[in-house]
């Protein structure tokens, strides 16, 4: 490489690398976060089959919960999910590849296949919630959780979260293309103690 290229060059993957580290640390504590709901829904749940099979006692906002913790689990965890690669993949000819065919199949994924996607459906649940919230919507059971316009904006954070997670994942396959020998950006230094 030309010696006046060297340092921009050098500029350009450290910040790609400050960029995948903030992203993937962002979506990882967001992700470990939400998925403590999953142990509150099981035990709001078991509360609730108690309350009615035992002392015939039940509230609509305690059921209500578990769907709103349950959207939120999903919705919001996207992008960690993304950060794991836990979403589906066909790995029949994605598997055997080299590092650098496993880069490009990954960044024109994200372009041409992840980030229309996170466009499409932001585009359409962007009226559906912008509506809701225009009339604060409520619940239609009576005793239920006032709040729905808070539920179905979680609709939005979805594509924006696996949207950034994306970019991330386009940035490293960049990484991972231009440098092969780096798997991942700069992967913590453990000493020995």
């Amino acid at each position: 490489m030309l010696p006046f290229f060297t340092r921009p060059f050098k500029q350009f993957m450290n910040s790609l690398k400050n960029f995948i580290k903030w992203v993937n640390a962002f979506n990882d504590v967001t992700g470990r976060s939400v998925s403590w709901l999953t142990l509150v829904m099981a035990l709001v749940t078991f509360l609730i089959v108690i309350l009615r099979y035992i002392f015939n006692i039940g509230w609509i906002w305690m059921q209500e919960s578990v769907i709103y913790m349950h959207g939120m689990v999903f919705m919001v965890a996207g992008g960690y999910t993304l950060l794991q690669d836990q979403h589906v993949r066909i790995d029949i000819f994605y598997r055997p590849m080299d590092a650098k065919k496993k880069a490009l199949v990954n960044f024109f994924g994200v372009i041409f296949l992840l980030f229309p996607t996170c466009g499409i459906i932001l585009y359409f649940a962007y009226p559906y919630v912008r509506d809701s919230w225009r009339v604060l919507e409520g619940s239609k059971e009576a005793g239920g959780i006032p709040a729905v316009f808070l539920l179905k904006s979680i609709i939005l954070v979805f594509p924006v979260l696996v949207g950034i997670q994306g970019l991330s994942q386009a940035a490293q396959s960049i990484l991972d293309f231009l440098e092969p020998s780096l798997s991942k950006a700069d992967p913590p230094v453990e000493e020995n103690v």
